[in-house]
């Protein structure tokens, strides 16, 4: 049987969520030059696709996490996400802003969650980890219990692993980047030799450049 994580990494490409480029690299926000762009959101605009995730990530949290009491969005890519799945398994739902607002009632967390509870973040993309550990920080601040976190895709980076494990948190993910390069050479979206250039970025992806940029033929 097909893994889930073959399974959604085809319909990411498919929908072109999932973009790869070895020889002409994106610039990601940080500057860092990338063979892979990813939006997880395109997925909300194929209704059948939408309830795939949905229910994919409702079953790793039954799976995982049994015990959740309630479901939290990270602000922007999982507030539909998140909302979705707490729909789904008929629990209480918040989401968390990058930062407090400057207005209003500064809340970071928006929505009621009692202290206490044991809640299930909800993500759509890890990348170093970063902005998914703050909002479970700020879930922690606001009193309640973070059990684990639900994304739809990793790049794998070591060092959002690490930070995750410092962090006590358990990560499960629906796909990642292995099951996108096996799956985009098996369907010839890239050839078998670009394999290996895709697997030197994830090693270095901040000092990585394309065989394009150095000059070198692929």
């Amino acid at each position: 049987m097909e893994s889930i994580k073959s399974q959604f990494a085809r319909k990411l490409m498919d929908i072109k969520a999932i973009k790869l480029q070895p020889q002409e690299p994106f610039t990601w926000a940080s500057g860092w030059k990338s063979p892979i762009y990813t939006d997880n959101r395109k997925t909300l605009g194929f209704p059948r696709l939408r309830s795939f995730v949905k229910l994919a990530l409702c079953h790793a949290i039954q799976e995982n996490f049994p015990e959740a009491e309630a479901v939290a969005g990270v602000a922007t890519g999982a507030i539909a996400q998140g909302a979705l799945v707490a729909e789904e398994l008929g629990l209480p739902y918040c989401y968390v802003r990058p930062k407090p607002k400057d207005h209003g009632m500064g809340n970071q967390v928006e929505g009621e969650i009692e202290k206490g509870t044991k809640v299930v973040v909800v993500e759509d993309l890890i990348s170093t980890g970063g902005s998914s550990l703050k909002a479970v920080e700020a879930l922690r601040q606001y009193g309640v219990e973070v059990i684990g976190m639900v994304a739809s895709f990793t790049y794998g980076f070591p060092v959002a692993e690490e930070a995750f494990k410092a962090a006590g948190v358990q990560l499960i993910t629906l796909s990642n980047y292995d099951a996108v390069v096996e799956e985009a050479a098996k369907t010839g979206y890239i050839k078998e030799e670009e394999k290996a250039v895709l697997a030197e970025w994830r090693k270095d992806p901040a000092g990585w450049l394309s065989p394009l940029i150095r000059g070198l033929e692929v």
